[in-house]
Parts: structure tokens; sequence; C-alpha cells
């Protein structure tokens, strides 16, 4: 019988890695893309005030999608062990717990997102010409939440099993779906930010569809049956152990975030709108390397799993070269072309000003996102979460928010939060690298060892 699932403790390290994280690649390509023409298509035929509400909406939306996110990428760790170790039973019981505990929790964060969307607005100080656009597309978008909830168990358990290529073609058919529905509904219907929101939460319906449409039907490991959707608690005590650093990590992060957005608005609408299109435009420059960051999760899992430790620490030395080389021909081309990049995005002179400045900044220093990348989801792997939370949260918001307070109240120059951004990166990195070369890369080959002799 032929299956998706693929073994990453065997065969070529390189090729392995890369044919795994290809479509991780491909997809996050269009993902980047839809949520592009989002804001193209807005920012063009609606104006810089909608392009700037939606700017002020996206880090609010990313707080709640972001623990989601988190949530499934840690508990894809334990996943992948279990893949790695051949243990099925267990394999099968995680993805249920894992399954059933996102939907019950989905439901509460998207009604509690919805219903204090007004008091989130007001946290990142969104100014009133785009507030009441912000608040339609954001209590809309947070519909979504539950969907993209589950959307992410299920295409992380996919790639647990080494099957990457199955969620790339889901999220491209959900991304030419966005698109074609942000065209009829924002730019030949008029819904404007609503329409925008809408087309979003219904691509997003049409991916978890199609996601749990392949686990129900499949005769893999991974198969979805309706009546084993229970919460397995010493399992669900596993996946949160590692699941939960992971959620709480992001969603702190994304807290962080909605308090720089406080800053950006204080510059006004062609601010918010320059570096929202800015944001969009670097994550295309960034994604090689939070996708090859996925890939080491599972990568290193599986192998740890197989105890094949020597494997693991070479594939992590593989992903640091591919992301480097790519990080800097990409972060070459961008920089180089961000005028008529960001001009894509608005016709707002003001706004491109932004835009291009802010790129110019951060270009230089997504290397260091790029160690941050790899380097935490190589000690997530090994099944320090815990760790990683308190490294990013160290870096990303604690060590970013003190560099703000201290910077901002001396020059209110929107410079200084084009900056805090690579700061936070360079100390995330140093921190989650300090623990991997002294305490994993020395001290976990001979735990392992121990446990082998005993």
């Amino acid at each position: 019988m032929k299956t998706s699932s693929r073994d990453l403790t065997q065969g070529s390290i390189a090729k392995q890695l890369l044919l795994f994280a290809l479509p991780i690649f491909a997809g996050q390509i269009f993902q980047n893309l839809y949520n592009s023409v989002d804001s193209i298509i807005v920012g063009q035929a609606v104006g810089t005030t909608a392009l700037a509400a939606v700017s002020a909406s996206s880090d609010i939306s990313m707080l709640l999608v972001g623990f989601f996110t988190g949530l499934s990428t840690g508990a894809g760790v334990l996943f992948s062990r279990f893949f790695g170790a051949k243990d099925e039973q267990n394999l099968h019981d995680a993805i249920h717990t894992a399954i059933t505990f996102s939907l019950l929790f989905g439901v509460l964060i998207a009604g509690a997102g919805i219903f204090f969307s007004p008091m989130l607005l007001r946290v990142v100080n969104c100014p009133q010409d785009v507030y009441l656009e912000a608040l339609d597309y954001l209590r809309i978008y947070l519909i979504g939440v539950l969907f993209t909830a589950i959307y992410n168990v299920g295409a992380g358990v996919l790639r647990a099993v080494g099957d990457s290529r199955t969620p790339f073609i889901y999220l491209v058919i959900s991304s030419c779906c966005n698109i074609a529905l942000d065209i009829i509904l924002v730019a030949l219907l008029h819904l404007g930010v609503s329409g925008a929101a809408l087309a979003t939460i219904l691509s997003q319906f049409i991916s978890v569809v199609l996601v749990f449409r392949r686990m129900l039907l499949t005769q893999d490991v991974y198969k979805l049956i309706p009546r084993d959707l229970k919460i397995h608690r010493a399992l669900l005590k596993d996946i949160l152990r590692l699941g939960l650093p992971a959620a709480i990590q992001a969603c702190l992060i994304g807290l962080s975030n909605v308090f720089i957005q406080r800053y950006i608005n204080s510059f006004g609408s062609a601010a918010m709108a320059g570096m929202g299109a800015g944001k969009r435009i670097d994550r295309f420059v960034g994604m090689v390397a939070q996708c090859l960051g996925l890939a080491t999760a599972t990568f290193v899992g599986q192998n740890v799993g197989a105890e094949r430790l020597d494997r693991a620490f070479r594939g992590i030395r593989v992903v640091l070269l591919v992301c480097f080389s790519y990080v800097l021909v990409a972060g070459c081309i961008v920089y180089l072309l961000a005028e008529p990049l960001v001009h894509i995005f608005t016709n707002d002179e003001n706004a491109i000003a932004f835009g291009v400045s802010m790129i110019h900044v951060m270009m230089p220093f997504y290397f260091c996102q790029a160690l941050n990348q790899v380097f935490a989801n190589a000690v997530r792997g090994f099944g320090k979460s815990f760790v990683v939370m308190i490294c990013s949260i160290s870096g990303m918001i604690v060590c970013r928010q003190i560099f703000l307070a201290i910077m901002m109240s001396f020059w209110h120059d929107i410079r200084i939060l084009y900056f805090s951004f690579p700061f936070g990166w360079i100390c995330a990195s140093g921190a989650v690298m300090v623990y991997y070369f002294f305490t994993i890369r020395r001290k976990y080959p001979e735990e392992a060892r121990l446990r082998r002799s005993a």
C-alpha cells in the first residue's frame, strides 16, 4: 500500500530535508501571496486608510492565530517522535487528542477575540480615521481563528509524518480561492475591508475541509477516525508540555507586536500603511528560514525518536547553509527593489517612503532571524520547547520592549521601530544558540548513551 508519509531517519540528509522543506516553502509563498493580495487590492481599490485598517488589525489577529500555530508546531514534535519510533498507537491517540482540544479551545478563543475586538484596537491606539474599518475587518477575520486552529493541527500531523506535499497543495487551492474572492468581494462588489476579511475566512474554511478529507480517507498511520476523537489526558499533558510553550511564545510575541503597533499608529495612517506593506514584503525574505525551521523540528524530532543524534546534528548544519545562501540572494534583491515593491501596495508617496526605509533598515539583519528560526526549532525538536519559549520571550519581547521604551523616550523617530525588530532577533538567537551549543550539543548525546546502556 502506498503511503504519503516520509521517514526522515534514512537516506541523504540534504535531499530528504530539501524534498520535505520545498513544499512548505512553496506553500509559504502562496500564503504570503494571498495575504499580500489582500493588502494590494485593499490599498489600490479602497485607499490608504483601508490599508492602514488592515495593517492595524493584522498584529492583533496574529496574536490569536499565533497561539494555535505555536501549539501545532510543538505538538508536531510529539507526533514526529512517535512516528520515528514507529509507535503507531500513541501517534493515533495523540493526533485525535490534539484535534479534539483544538476544536474546543478554538471556539472559545474565536468568541473571546470577537467580543474583545474594540478593546484590542484601543490598546494599539488605533486612529479614529481607520477605527471603524479596522473593527469590521478584525471581527470578521477572527471568526476564521477556529478554522486556522483546526487546519494547523491537521497540517502539523501531515508534516510530522513527513508529508509536506499535501498541505502545500491544499494551501495553493486555498490561496487561489482567496485571491479570486478578494477580486470579487473587494474590487467588483466594493465590500471594502469586510470583503477582504470574508475572503480570508472562506479560504481558510476550504483548507480545513481539504486537510480533514485527506485524513478521513487515508489508510496511512495518521488516519482520522471521528469516533476516536477524545482527549487522552496523559497525551494531552505531553502535547501541552511541548506545544504550550510554543503557543505562549507565539502569543506573547504577537502581544509585543501589538504594542509596537501602538508606536506605529502614533505616526499616522501613512506610516501604518507603509509599514504594513513593508512587513508583507519582508516576509518573503524570512520565509525560507521559517520553512526550514519547521522542517528542522520534524527532522530532529524523528531522528531523536529513532536515536540517530549524529544525523540530527548534521541536518541542522545543512539547514543553516541553505538559509544563509537564500537570505543573501533574496535580501539583496529586495533591498535594491524596495521602492517599486512597496509601490505595488500603495500609490501614497508618504506611505511608500515609510515602507522603503523600513526594508532598508531590516534587510541586512535577516541572517539573525535565520539563526533564531533554525536553532529554536532544532532545540524544540529535542523536546526543549520551554527553553525556546524563555529565550524567545527574553529576546523578542523583554529586550525589544526595553529597547523601545528607552530609545523612544529620547528620540520619537520611526527608525527606532525599524531597528527594534532585528534587535529582538539578535537577542533571541544569541540566547537559544548558547543553550544549543553548551547544553544540547554537549550533554544530550551522553544522556542518550546512558539510556541505551541502561
